[in-house]
């Protein structure tokens, strides 16, 4: 039985009667209840999805399977070659980039990797990334510069890792330059928010000519429990933060700080793999589509243009 989030129990007895009838002799009568309850299974789930609560969603965001970014490298692009390293002090597993073929064109793939099980999760630093990290994507972001190759961008992580030798070796400087070099880079940069965008982690890879986020993803500068014991000096309204933090595909959409939202699978992208990368596919191909349409300057200018009204506020007139 697939991992269920709290919120879910209401399918969880169903999920139990299917799989116990499973292990019975095959027979039309035990087919026909499987199937008639693998058909309330959907519609339960469907009706729990549309209605999830900001911390519904970020629990979703973190379930242990959803697709990692190379869940869907491996569906969507081919002829993928990682490469490694950021030629200064290492390589950090939890930044992958490679150069790929997405239907036919060469691009450069970049993105958080969390794993998939614990081994690779530890692997990964549970896609806490450290300076390397941001500096390897940037050197592999200009490598695709110099080739005129479009750049992918999958963000999905916590937030920067915050131990003493990330901070030594100057996360917030790597962050930031590459803030600034994504800015003015020439080719066209499309970023999917398909898990966690948490922080400036998150904003490290996430400087791009167009914002794609998943249904149930998230983005914020904060987790919701950070902002809680912060505010309320209490982890336990983790609830309220998510609320009040605006974190939600939906929400941000409506702040422009997004510019489309990526239907997921009914009960999450983690539900259906394949489906979630075939509506991705769709999405993708259109904002590459227009983004390359665009010249240099025309999209430089729009990108710039983009970030700057992020947070803007009118006057109001007293």
């Amino acid at each position: 039985m697939p991992d269920l989030l709290e919120f879910e129990e209401p399918i969880g007895v169903l999920l139990r009667e299917i799989e116990a009838l499973s292990t019975l002799a095959p027979s039309e009568d035990r087919d026909r209840e499987i199937a008639r309850l693998e058909a309330r299974v959907d519609a339960i789930r469907g009706e729990l999805y549309k209605t999830l609560t900001p911390w519904q969603r970020v629990q979703v965001a973190r379930h242990p399977s959803r697709p990692t970014t190379l869940d869907y490298v491996e569906r969507l692009c081919t002829d993928f070659v990682e490469l490694h390293g950021d030629r200064r002090f290492a390589d950090d597993h939890a930044i992958v980039t490679g150069t790929a073929l997405y239907k036919g064109q060469p691009i450069l793939v970049v993105g958080h990797q969390k794993g998939s099980d614990t081994k690779q999760k530890i692997f990964r630093n549970f896609g806490y990334a450290r300076p390397d990290g941001y500096r390897k994507a940037m050197r592999t972001m200009e490598l695709a510069q110099k080739f005129s190759r479009p750049i992918l961008c999958f963000v999905d992580t916590p937030a920067a890792y915050p131990g003493i030798e990330s901070e030594e070796r100057g996360v917030a400087e790597a962050i930031a330059v590459n803030l600034r070099e994504m800015a003015m880079l020439e080719v066209p940069v499309i970023v999917i928010v398909h898990g966690e965008g948490g922080s400036g982690g998150a904003l490290g890879l996430a400087v791009g000519d167009r914002i794609l986020m998943h249904e149930f993803a998230i983005y914020s500068v904060i987790p919701p429990e950070g902002c809680a014991a912060i505010l309320w000096r209490d982890a336990g309204k983790k609830m309220e933060a998510a609320e009040a933090l605006k974190i939600t595909a939906p929400d941000l959409l409506a702040l422009e700080v997004i510019d489309e939202i990526v239907i997921e699978p009914v009960g999450g992208a983690h539900t259906n793999p394949e489906q979630a990368a075939a509506l991705l596919d769709v999405a993708l191909q259109r904002a590459l589509a227009e983004v390359s349409a665009l010249d240099v300057e025309t999209r430089l200018e729009q990108r710039y243009q983009k970030f700057r009204k992020m947070g803007s506020v009118g006057i109001i007139e007293v």
